[in-house]
């Protein structure tokens, strides 16, 4: 072996040991600030327990579930739902960043650029780890309870924190696309109240007119909520569709959360090196 090729083979783990140093550098610092406003995580703390209290005390007295307690039914839907609404954090964060001035300031060190996308992607992927934390004990706490083994619920979990850190990707492309703070949380909002509302989550879909069951059915939330509740072996009506990702709900989860980080992160990587561009 030659001294160049010997030069090269020990350069690639300096080259990934800064890399990653740099990650985890932004990663506490986002940390950090979240710690000194504390307000920023009561979309994955409180909200949670509201939502909880509101859809299983107040709508679920209203709503039967064959084969079960709505409680059990909910579940599912409630952790989808709230991963999905707290999503748009990774919008409004790298839109404050940018407008901010702290890109710049980064701009001006020698590190690598997507290290600041990958650490604004795993800070949000922490959040949504604390967001589940909170739904499960807020189940556990009204009475909810998986009948499956420990191994296919953390699978659950598992599944629904992949597709958060999937979309997440997506809404950091709107936060490098958007000009405001306002507008981030705007089109968000506008993107993620049907997205989590016209699905599975809450209700089943078979009382929903044909059209719009159709896209709850495709609704990458609804393969998200279906899988959530075959895991954990809680009720799930929509099993009895006839639509592929009713029927495969695991598979089609999994395949939505693929497609949207191979089309977002490359995405995100362009518009990010397009708006820090001199």
């Amino acid at each position: 072996m030659s001294v160049r090729t010997i030069g090269i083979d020990n350069a690639r783990p300096a080259w990934f040991g800064q890399r990653l140093r740099e990650i985890l550098v932004l990663v506490r610092r986002n940390l950090i600030h979240i710690l000194r406003e504390p307000m920023q995580l009561s979309d994955v703390t409180v909200q949670p327990i509201l939502f909880t209290l509101l859809f299983i005390f107040v709508f679920g007295s209203g709503i039967p579930i064959p084969g079960g307690s709505y409680t059990d039914f909910a579940l599912a839907g409630l952790l989808a739902m709230n991963l999905v609404m707290s999503s748009n954090g990774t919008a409004v964060g790298l839109t404050t960043d940018l407008n901010t001035g702290l890109i710049d300031r980064f701009r001006a060190l020698p590190m690598w650029r997507p290290s600041i996308l990958i650490a604004r992607s795993v800070t949000d992927l922490l959040s949504a780890l604390v967001c589940t934390t909170i739904v499960v004990l807020a189940g556990l706490a009204v009475g909810w309870r998986p009948s499956t083994g420990v191994i296919s619920v953390a699978a659950g979990l598992a599944i629904a924190l992949l597709f958060t850190y999937a979309i997440c990707w997506a809404f950091g492309c709107l936060g490098l696309v958007a000009r405001n703070v306002e507008a981030a949380m705007s089109i968000g909002f506008i993107v993620l109240l049907p997205m989590a509302f016209v699905s599975n989550a809450m209700v089943p879909t078979q009382g929903m007119p044909a059209w719009l069951r159709v896209i709850a059915d495709w609704n990458p939330v609804s393969s998200v909520t279906a899988a959530c509740r075959q895991l954990f072996g809680n009720p799930n009506p929509s099993a009895l569709i006839k639509d592929w990702p009713m029927q495969h709900p695991v598979e089609a989860a999994l395949i939505w959360s693929a497609v949207l980080l191979a089309i977002c992160v490359p995405l995100a990587v362009y518009l990010f090196r397009r708006r820090t561009s001199d």
